[in-house]
């Protein structure tokens, strides 16, 4: 690592939850890894999943599937959003299951040669994005399919409130329900919870609870799961400013005194947005405010005392959780990591050490 900026995930507490979250829910698991693990490093999380009894990784495209199959994963693979007709071979070739979500989707497929395919309907039961709206769609797609000689492996539906509003999960788990128990079919897979619903929500038809951002301790329901991701800089210059003189682009920041500015190597780039300025980070025992308008690569911050360079700098974690940084921005944590750009180095820990640092932007040097 060249730089002083990087994002830690820790491995050990990504497996304690996925045990954890298993015990409560008493289901199958079903680890949503979409775009990179959700900026983590997908196929690491993936082995620490797995090992801790996932049997199943769900992600969002062909793409993020043949990345895990490159890296080694073997196992179940389940795409959640768009597939294309014209990848059919390719979804079968590598034994990845694919989501049918429309009567277009299956008379697309149906028209390839489509047997053999692994498939999970997707049941829109009020999220309003993908998925079959009535009994008689999902009747027509499930007869089509099986015709076509496809593989029919499971179902299932999305929560759209289950952190917030337990009326509308009910409505959608009946509505899911009357699905499921109207097709009549031995489904292997049939799941409905995500994170939140894991561990709030009980049914007596799902066999698999769908769990991502929880991966990393993050719950709107529980206290006992383990923060996994911190995220750190270094401060790399440190001035005296006094009274009057403005700090960064557009002068948004004047000093009301002698004041004491570092500069931290982190900017939107990186994914720290300029939403950030007026936020605090944590250096050495102080939250320090974000002064001026964070830059490109550079963010300023005013030191209550003086912190020499090389002073380590907390973005979140500890002293800063997740969750908070993601209330002062008014977004939610899954937008924070998901924004941290690859040229941030991402470091696993294990046992309370490092054990390795990824960057793929480094590695044809």
């Amino acid at each position: 690592m060249y730089r002083d900026t990087w994002f830690e995930i820790d491995l050990d507490a990504i497996r304690a939850n996925v045990r954890t979250i298993r015990r409560i829910s008493g289901k199958k698991f079903i680890a949503v890894l979409k775009a990179n693990a959700y900026g983590c490093g997908d196929i690491r999380v993936c082995r620490a999943v797995v090992d801790a009894g996932a049997e199943m990784v769900a992600v969002s495209s062909l793409e993020e599937a043949l990345v895990l199959r490159g890296e080694g994963y073997d196992g179940e693979l389940l795409i959640l959003g768009a597939t294309k007709a014209e990848d059919c071979n390719k979804l079968k070739d590598n034994n990845i299951t694919a989501t049918a979500y429309s009567a277009d989707w299956v008379d697309a497929f149906c028209a390839q040669d489509c047997a053999g395919l692994k498939v999970h309907l997707k049941v829109d039961t009020g999220m309003n994005r993908i998925g079959f709206r009535t009994v008689d769609e999902l009747r027509a797609a499930k007869e089509k399919l099986l015709a076509a000689g496809v593989s029919l492996e499971g179902i299932f539906t999305h929560f759209a409130c289950a952190d917030s509003s337990r009326e509308m999960t009910d409505r959608q788990y009946l509505k899911f329900a009357e699905a499921v128990q109207a097709l009549d079919y031995p489904f292997r897979w049939i799941h409905c919870d995500n994170s939140d619903a894991s561990v709030s929500f009980r049914d007596p038809l799902s066999n698999a609870c769908r769990v991502g951002i929880s991966l990393y301790g993050i719950s709107a329901f529980r206290d006992d799961l383990k923060p996994a991701l911190s995220m750190y800089t270094r401060i790399f210059h440190v001035k005296k400013v006094q009274a009057g003189e403005t700090i960064g682009y557009g002068a948004t920041y004047t000093a009301t005194d002698e004041e004491m500015i570092a500069t931290i190597p982190i900017g939107y780039a990186d994914g720290f947005v300029r939403a950030n300025q007026g936020r605090k980070v944590f250096a050495e025992g102080a939250l320090c405010e974000v002064v001026g308008r964070v830059c490109m690569d550079q963010t300023m911050i005013r030191l209550p005392v003086y912190r020499p360079e090389g002073t380590l700098v907390e973005i979140f974690g500890p002293h800063i959780p997740l969750e908070k940084m993601a209330a002062d921005l008014q977004t939610i944590p899954y937008e924070i990591i998901c924004l941290i750009s690859s040229r941030v180095t991402r470091i696993y820990i294990e046992n309370s050490r490092k054990i390795a640092e990824d960057n793929p932007r480094l590695s044809s040097i």
